[in-house]
C-alpha cells in the first residue's frame, strides 16, 4: 500500500520540478500557478489560496519619492557618475570656491584664509606623481578641444580611454602631451563615426597637423585600433546645414557620393574635399547657385580642389548640369 503512495509523491515532485524548469512556479500548498506580486506590501502571494511565499524583501531604491525631474535632482544625494575623462575618475572631493558654510552664511575673514589654504592643498594632493599630473593635463586638453569642436560626450570618454591606454603602454615618451591628446581625440572621432576632419581638429589644437597625423598613425598601430576609411557622405549633412542648402541638394549630393564611391573615385582623396565637390555638383544639377568659395571655406579646403573634384564626379556619373 505504501509503494503506490510513494510513486504518486515522486511523480508529483517530478511534475513540480518540470514546472520550475519551464519557468512556471507552483504554489507549494494548492499546487497552482497563480502566484502574483503585491508591490504595495512587497509580497509574493498565491492568488488561489492566499499563501504568502515571500515577504519583507530588501528595497535597494531610495527612501524618498519624486514625481518629476526637478524633485529627483533636489532629493538625490549621490554624486556624479564615474568618468574616464577625469584623472581620478571623479572619485574626489572638492572644496567650493564660495566662502559659505552649510547654511549658506558667509564665513569670517579668518575662515576665508583657512579655507583658501585647504583649497590649495586639496588641489595639490589630487595628483600624487608625475603620471597623474600628465594625465590630468592631457584630459583637460581633451575636454577643451571637445568643447571647441562641439562633439558629444561619448567621444570625450573614448578619447580619454585611448590616452590612458597610450600612457599605460608608455607611448607618450618622446612625444608632446598635446600631440598625443589631440591624436587620441581624432581617433575617438573616427571610432565613434563623428565627422571631424584632421584640419578641424588641428584648428583647435596646439600642435601642427603633421605631428597629429604622425602620432595618430603610431598610436592606432601600437594599440591595434583598426579604423575604416572616412566616408565622405558623413560630412554632407553638416556642410549643407552650415550652407543653408535645400534638402533636395543634400539628397542629390549623397547620391553622387554613393555612386562615385562604388566606382572607387574617392580613393586617395580628402573626404571633406570630396564631400564639398559633391555638394557643389548637386547644386548645379538641382539648379541652385552655390558659390565654390563658400563650399570650400565650409569644408576647409581650396577652391581648386572643389573645381577639380566636382568635374571628376560629373564625368563619373555621366551627367551634365543644365546651362
Amino acid at each position: 500500500m505504501t509503494q503506490p503512495i510513494i510513486d504518486h509523491a515522486r511523480s508529483e515532485s517530478s511534475e513540480r520540478e518540470q514546472e520550475r524548469e519551464r519557468g512556471t512556479e507552483l504554489c507549494p500548498d494548492c499546487e497552482t500557478d497563480t502566484i502574483v506580486h503585491d508591490p504595495d506590501r512587497g509580497e509574493r502571494v498565491c492568488d488561489e489560496c492566499g499563501l504568502v511565499l515571500t515577504e519583507d524583501p530588501i528595497d535597494y531604491g531610495p527612501e524618498w519619492r519624486a514625481f518629476n525631474a526637478q524633485e529627483h535632482d533636489e532629493l538625490s544625494r549621490v554624486g556624479a557618475p564615474l568618468t574616464q575623462s577625469m584623472h581620478d575618475r571623479g572619485l574626489t572631493t572638492t572644496i567650493d570656491w564660495r566662502n559659505k558654510d552649510a547654511n549658506g552664511r558667509s564665513m569670517s575673514a579668518d575662515k576665508h584664509g583657512q579655507i583658501h589654504r585647504l583649497r590649495v592643498w586639496q588641489e595639490r594632493i589630487r595628483t600624487k606623481n608625475a603620471g597623474e599630473r600628465n594625465l590630468k593635463y592631457a584630459l583637460s586638453e581633451i575636454d577643451r578641444m571637445v568643447s571647441a569642436l562641439g562633439v558629444p560626450n561619448p567621444v570625450k570618454e573614448t578619447a580619454s580611454v585611448i590616452y590612458r591606454r597610450a600612457l599605460q603602454q608608455d607611448l607618450i615618451r618622446g612625444r608632446s602631451i598635446e600631440g598625443v591628446a589631440t591624436s587620441a581625440l581624432y581617433t575617438a572621432c573616427r571610432k565613434e563615426d563623428i565627422p571631424r576632419s584632421l584640419e578641424e581638429v588641428t584648428a583647435v589644437s596646439r600642435v601642427d597637423q603633421r605631428e597629429i597625423g604622425r602620432t595618430y598613425r603610431y598610436i592606432a598601430d601600437e594599440l591595434g585600433i583598426n579604423l575604416e576609411p572616412t566616408n565622405p557622405r558623413q560630412f554632407v549633412p553638416r556642410f549643407c546645414s552650415e550652407l543653408d542648402i535645400d534638402k533636395d541638394v543634400e539628397t542629390k549630393a549623397i547620391e553622387i557620393i554613393d555612386e562615385t564611391t562604388e566606382q572607387g573615385l574617392h580613393s586617395g582623396k580628402s573626404p571633406t574635399g570630396f564631400a564639398a565637390a559633391a555638394i557643389y555638383a548637386a547644386g548645379l544639377l538641382c539648379d541652385e547657385t552655390i558659390p565654390q568659395r563658400a563650399v570650400a571655406e565650409t569644408a576647409q579646403t581650396t577652391v581648386v580642389t572643389v573645381r577639380n573634384r566636382y568635374r571628376e564626379q560629373l564625368d563619373a556619373i555621366d551627367q551634365t548640369p543644365a546651362t
